[in-house]
Order: structure tokens, then sequence, then C-alpha cells
């Protein structure tokens, strides 16, 4: 059975700012051809808050670390970033409350929170061409493992391979939420930020955590 410890859920979200921060340039690029090219930074600037507080978080379980993770983010981004990000963040907390270790189960009930959340907060639904559609592509994968009983380095694989995918998947779609949707059939044949950054993520918790 797949567990994740409270070191391991540190490791996952410490990757991510890394990614988030070392990428700040290509993630605005991206967002840049169809938006209005604020993605790479205002994610970068989350993540950098997230590790300024980071000595000084709750971090006697997972759930405690990743509601202080939300605080971080929503307290220091605003437009769209923020309230998905510091929502991603709030909901998997709340769901982990209280635990240092976390099935996997546990991890795809939050997943799944998370992605409820996301909805309700931006209105966005699956097919609109945002990272929704990455996560639930993660969520998916992570079910097909619980299933076939896949070790940790198999369910990472299986959920990096299912989040990178699913950027080329989701370039042909028309974008409908975010600036990229004001742009209309022009947002076909393009990137979601989001997306990419979910799949770039995966690509550097797998090599963390193998």
């Amino acid at each position: 059975m797949v567990v994740f410890t409270q070191a391991q859920a540190e490791t996952v979200v410490k990757t991510m700012a890394k990614v988030a921060i070392d990428n700040e340039q290509w993630f605005s690029e991206l967002d840049g051809v169809m938006g209005d090219g604020d993605f790479g930074t205002s994610l970068a600037t989350g993540f950098r808050a997230i590790l300024n507080g980071w000595d000084e978080f709750d971090k006697s379980s997972i759930g405690a670390t990743l509601l202080k993770c939300a605080t971080a983010i929503t307290a220091n981004v605003g437009g769209c970033s923020g309230p998905v990000w510091g929502t991603l963040f709030m909901r998997m907390g709340m769901k982990l409350r209280g635990k240092t270790e976390a099935t996997l189960q546990e991890v795809i009930d939050g997943l799944k929170s998370a992605m409820e959340g996301i909805m309700q907060r931006g209105g966005a639904h699956l097919g609109d061409k945002t990272l929704l559609d990455a996560l639930d592509a993660i969520v998916k994968s992570n079910e097909a493992s619980l299933e076939a009983g896949d070790d940790l380095a198999a369910t990472l694989k299986k959920a990096t391979d299912a989040a990178v995918e699913m950027r080329e998947i989701s370039k042909p779609w028309v974008a409908k939420r975010g600036r990229q949707s004001f742009t209309g059939d022009r947002s076909a044949g393009t990137y979601d930020p989001g997306i990419v950054a979910v799949g770039e993520m995966m690509k550097a918790i797998q090599a963390a955590l193998s």
C-alpha cells in the first residue's frame, strides 16, 4: 500500500516551489501567448511566500502544513492564481488534517475535494483547458494505480505520465476559462500554462521521491 509520510509531503511542497521559481519566466511566456503573461510571476510569488515562511509553519501534520501553504499563497497572490492554488492547498490540507501519513486513497480524496473547490471558486469545469484537467488526469491515474496495487515508484510514474500527456491532449482545445478564453478559437493549438506547470511539478516530484 502506498503511504505518504510527513517528510515526503514536505518534500513535495518544496519541490513544487522550486519548479515554480525556476520556471517563472517560461511559465509567464506560455501565459503571454494568449493570456496576460503574469502566470509565472504569480505562481513564483506564491511559492516564494511559502518558502519564506517555511521555518515557522506548523509541521505537526500534513494537513497543518498544507493549510499554512494555502494561507501564504492567498495572502500574497491575487488574480486567478491566488484563489486557485490557495484552494488546492486548503482543500488538501482540510482532508489531511491531523494526519502524519496519508494513504493514496486519502490523497485522491484530497485532490477531488481540491478540484471541487476550484470549480466552485472559478466556475471552471473539466474540459475547459485549465489545470483542473491535469489534476483530473492525476486522480484517474492514481485510482488506476490503487486498483492495480502499484508501489510508490509505479504510482508516481503513471501520474507523471498522465499529467505531462494532458498538455498535448488539451493543446487543440479551446480555452473556456481564464485570460486565454478571451481569445476564443485562437486559443486552440496553444498550451495552457497551468497544465504545463502541473506536469513539470509532477516530473520533479517523481524524481524527488524516487
